[in-house]
């Protein structure tokens, strides 16, 4: 009788913690949520400055990134509430007629068509070898107050100065990625704990419509 197959271990990822998605081969990936450009609209001397900033960061990367579109069907609960909200406040009947058919029309709207929201991510990634982790490692412990000797510490312990050692790699990472897009105009932020659950869960539940939607984005959006 063949062994039921759980659909973890078809997931690399092993936890979320502290901003960071940890993987179970132990390499962390940080989730930047960027902005868009509309490369048509800007002039061509915009577009150059753009190019040429774009071509400087690629050029400076030493590490691997992942560029990542993620289009998915809309989730407009939250827009429905408000309208909703705005049409049991409004004391002109015509105007909460109108209100309530544009509601219908929304609701029929999105049932009839795919209503996709599309956004835009970059997938920054740290996998520290054996020497280069314990080069790391060994300059936290140099800051710390008491020395450590490497007999010391219990396993649990030893696993979260490495966990420390990676996230502190994976930050700068994250950073040199900013500050090398900040040029070309592009809004950038890190997704916290929270919106990354979010993310995965949206893409591990693609048949879905997004449970909610990232608070993080209007950040994005308003800059």
């Amino acid at each position: 009788m063949p062994q039921s197959t759980s659909t973890e271990q078809f997931v690399s990822i092993e936890t979320i913690k502290d901003d960071c998605v940890i993987l179970k081969d132990g390499s962390l990936r940080a989730v930047l949520m960027v902005s868009g450009v509309n490369f048509d609209l800007k002039s061509e001397e915009e577009q150059n400055m753009i190019m040429v900033a774009y071509q400087g960061l690629l050029n400076r990367l030493d590490f691997p990134v992942q560029f990542v579109v993620h289009s998915r069907k809309l989730n407009i609960d939250s827009y429905l509430g408000k309208l909703k909200i705005r049409e049991d406040e409004e004391d002109n009947a015509l105007l909460k007629i109108q209100i309530k058919e544009y509601i219908e029309f929304i609701k029929t709207l999105v049932s009839v068509t795919n209503v996709m929201s599309k956004r835009f991510y970059i997938v920054v990634s740290y996998a520290a070898g054996a020497e280069e982790a314990e080069k790391v490692l060994g300059k936290i412990v140099k800051f710390l107050p008491i020395p450590l000797k490497k007999s010391t510490g219990t396993p649990e312990q030893k696993e979260e100065m490495d966990f420390e050692s990676k996230k502190l790699q994976l930050k700068h990472r994250v950073d040199a990625v900013i500050s090398g897009l900040r040029p070309t105009g592009i809004k950038t932020i890190r997704l916290p704990t929270e919106d990354l659950l979010e993310l995965y869960y949206n893409l591990y539940n693609p048949e879905k419509v997004e449970k909610k939607s990232l608070k993080i984005m209007e950040e994005v959006e308003q800059g």
